[in-house]
């Protein structure tokens, strides 16, 4: 059995919906945790108007009894506040697709006589749901030592020298910014940058780093390409809006280093099989080995800007300009933790099908008995091998 989600809800609807399906049995639910990763992603500097009406709060529609899952599919709602304001009332035609969006391209796929249904159901408001998801992700692998924790290292042009500070200490430093980025001096200055973006009634992008700590050797697979971690880690961080870019460890820059500067090597510590860098990003063929896991998310600029675009009023075939349709001047903040609920979505999924189990404490019984990267519980026997016989 392995885990997967479905969201449901529009922009201005009544509610976002989740449901997660494959959760084992026995897994508490505490929703204040739900609720406090709601409220990261409303939280960083450069969010829109809309955050203000927003106070995201889960409820628990199935799946829980007690507190605890009961193996039956988890389902969660988000209440959309802003969704009175637009029940009930006529609403003006959309008719000039914003450049970036899926204004235009969902409307030519799906035959609408409105653009409005393509940004309802492509709007980022669907990442509440996402990361109310995530929470649950999080809180399933925390029962085995599993953390997943991010944070800006980008905004814009401003890149933060990270390299000083211990990764484990990385996150607990950013949720003290409004900017999410570890590094004081950084941080002040991609709030600068941000500031003078508003003024020019422009918006940025930049780049959110996310790290798996304590994950176990052998997660996905080499055996086919669906089934390779880094992958399936890939897709799931793209699916997300805005997001066009990802990386596994050092991906982009192993590409300046020859063969030999871009590996992890190897080395043997009172049996134990370590890696000292993180070149690979915790990855190989497609497979954890057991170090932590490094994946960056590169976001672009929003598309809606307060500075109107050229376009095309499709109504009247008229060249025209953009309309503002409210917006994040810079949305990487507020990112992160929708970033961090995909993978933490990636790894539950894969520990699942690595451990499989029904319940919690079958789990975690299964959990122990997992290989380690350790010389004495491998099985080489230095002999010869007839691989392929006639």
């Amino acid at each position: 059995m392995s885990l997967r989600f479905l969201t449901a809800g529009e922009s201005h609807g009544p509610a976002l919906v989740v449901i997660l399906e494959g959760l084992p049995a026995g897994l508490s639910i505490p929703v204040d945790m739900i609720n406090h990763e709601l409220e990261r992603r409303q939280s960083g500097y450069g969010a829109g108007g809309r955050m203000k009406i927003e106070q995201d709060e889960v409820k628990v529609l199935s799946g829980v009894m007690e507190g605890k899952t009961i193996g039956s599919p988890l389902a969660l709602l988000i209440e959309n506040k802003d969704h009175e304001k637009w029940k009930d009332k006529p609403i003006p035609p959309m008719t000039i697709p914003r450049p970036g969006h899926a204004d235009l391209s969902a409307t030519i796929k799906y035959g609408y006589s409105d653009l409005r249904p393509a940004l309802e159901r492509a709007s980022a408001r669907e990442t509440a749901a996402r990361v109310a998801m995530g929470a649950v992700c999080k809180l399933f692998l925390a029962e085995f030592g599993i953390r997943v924790n991010g944070y800006v290292c980008a905004i814009g042009d401003i890149t933060a020298d990270l390299t000083t500070i211990p990764l484990e200490e990385r996150s607990k430093l950013a949720e003290n910014s409004t900017v999410h980025c570890p590094e004081a001096q950084s941080a002040k200055k991609m709030e600068e940058r941000i500031r003078k973006v508003m003024d020019e009634k422009n918006t940025l992008g930049g780049i959110i780093e996310v790290v798996v700590f304590n994950p176990p050797a052998g997660l996905g697979s080499h055996v086919q390409w669906d089934r390779r971690l880094d992958a399936r880690l890939g897709a799931a961080i793209l699916s997300i809006q805005a997001i066009k870019g990802v990386e596994i460890g050092d991906a982009f820059q192993n590409v300046r280093y020859p063969g030999t500067q871009a590996q992890d090597v190897i080395y043997l510590e009172e049996e134990r099989l370590v890696r000292r860098t993180m070149h690979s990003g915790g990855i190989e063929g497609g497979i954890s080995t057991g170090e932590p896991i490094l994946v960056r998310a590169a976001m672009k600029p929003i598309a809606t800007t307060l500075t109107p675009q050229p376009s095309v009023n499709l109504a009247t075939g008229e060249q025209t300009e953009t309309k503002y349709e409210r917006s994040d001047f810079c949305p990487v903040p507020r990112a992160v933790p929708i970033v961090e609920s995909m993978v933490a979505y990636v790894i539950a999924d894969a520990l699942i099908e690595k451990i499989g189990g029904d319940s919690i404490k079958e789990m975690q019984q299964r959990y122990e008995k997992l290989p380690k990267p350790r010389l004495n519980e491998l099985y080489l026997d230095g002999k010869e091998h007839t691989f392929w016989q006639a």
